[in-house]
């Protein structure tokens, strides 16, 4: 069960504690992260994204910033992240601000990724309406000639995003519903204070 005096004061440390016991328990998909963003116009929308990096700054995924996701940060830089574990029966809430991550922090990722996944992100003109999957195919096939012998350079239009977060939340199954919530959230001082949340 959690309590005050088992959670850590820094979230991001709690946060680095759970997602290690997930990998070493094989959760399924233990960087699958739920990404909710608002429009401009106050509509929601919600994908799943995979965790890529986090650190005292925040939460690192990276897309194309041309996407849907990408225009409504841009208009909304706020967002929220959800991690569901259900073989472990947690679950770990986080909102906060968005930015972008540096143009060198996005160059070294792009270099780390796999070669076809560097074509396919310089290929596919995301979220965008296309007539069908060979336009997708013939753009991918002609990168794989252009770039041959070549290193394959990170789109303009593709990078990171970093969620900082504002309030985190830790959500732990105990039976009978009486679900163990502890929540911190950071202050104008930057100090996190932890409370405990009715199931």
């Amino acid at each position: 069960m959690l309590s005050r005096q088992n959670v850590l004061a820094n979230p991001i440390s709690q946060f680095k504690t759970w997602y290690q016991a997930a990998i070493e328990q094989e959760v399924l998909f233990q960087d699958a992260m739920h990404l909710g963003t608002v429009s401009s116009d106050g509509m929601p929308a919600g994908r799943i994204v995979l965790l890529r990096g986090v650190d005292e700054n925040g939460f690192v995924f990276y897309t194309n910033y041309h996407s849907r996701k990408g225009h409504e940060l841009a208009d909304n830089p706020h967002a929220s992240l959800t991690f569901f574990w259900p073989e472990m029966k947690r679950q770990i809430r986080i909102e906060g601000a968005v930015a972008r991550t540096s143009e060198l922090q996005s160059d070294n990722y792009f270099k780390s990724r796999p070669r076809g996944s560097q074509l396919g992100a310089a290929a596919s003109p995301q979220s965008e309406v296309i007539d069908s999957r060979s336009f997708l195919q013939e753009g991918y096939e002609e990168l794989v000639r252009k770039y041959e012998g070549d290193d394959v350079p990170r789109p303009a239009h593709w990078g990171g995003f970093c969620v900082n977060p504002q309030r985190i939340e830790f959500w732990q199954d105990v039976p009978d519903r009486l679900h163990d919530r502890m929540l911190y959230e950071r202050t104008e001082a930057g100090i996190w204070e932890i409370s405990r949340l009715a199931p």
